[in-house]
């Protein structure tokens, strides 16, 4: 059987920051409907899944074009479940359907003002690497070098990681990134032997912060 590259979009039914927030609509359009069309457009992916335990966006997301070849449980889909687990059982079940796939990519809802290609550069960046996930990252506009600090117990601030020297310019201090939730690209073995992200080798395809 021909191995497959996965796109999965993850939506629980039970969003308590923004109530309802998978089918809020966007410009007429439910917010899980931009990252299907993104997912359906990848000129990598061949196949598109939800994720999910609300019978609301199985239907939602059938209507945008993805398949629900399985309803999340309701023990991966609560407040405290970590979406890492969900991500596992969405592998499990598909390779107990004997699905064959040689990457699998998470394609969050909460970014559907995405570009296709920046989904597609992921999926490159793990294929013609050694990595085992490759996600996406933004230039962060605060650097934890030398304009980011903690607060202490007794009320005293200091820089959140300190540098080996002193830094008298911010263009000194090294460069870091925020991750987005553009896309994640995984090798599917990596996913179900790890607990997280950071556990493996781990590639980053810069997007444009718009």
């Amino acid at each position: 059987m021909k191995s497959q590259i996965v796109g999965a979009i993850f939506a629980r039914g039970g969003s308590k920051g923004i109530p309802g927030k998978n089918l809020r609509l966007l410009c007429g359009k439910p917010l899980i409907a931009y990252a299907i069309e993104v997912a359906l457009k990848s000129s990598h992916i061949d196949r598109v899944i939800v994720s999910t335990d609300s019978e609301e966006i199985a239907a939602a997301a059938e209507r945008y074009g993805a398949e629900i070849p399985f309803m999340r449980p309701a023990h991966l889909a609560t407040d405290e479940a970590p979406e890492w687990a969900a991500w596992q059982h969405a592998i499990s079940a598909l390779r107990g359907s004997n699905v064959e796939m040689d990457v699998f990519v998470c394609v969050p809802p909460t970014a559907p003002l995405r570009a296709v290609e920046d989904v597609d550069a992921c999926i490159e960046e793990l294929v013609e690497s050694d990595a085992e996930l490759v996600l996406s990252v933004k230039p962060a506009e605060r650097n934890p070098s030398f304009n980011m600090v903690t607060i202490d117990g007794s009320g005293y601030a200091g820089l959140a990681t300190p540098p080996a020297a002193p830094l008298h310019r911010r263009q000194d201090a090294p460069s870091v990134f925020d991750v987005t939730t553009v896309a994640y690209a995984a090798r599917p073995d990596f996913v179900l032997a790890s607990t997280s992200i950071f556990e493996g080798r781990v590639r980053a395809v810069v997007v444009p912060a718009e």
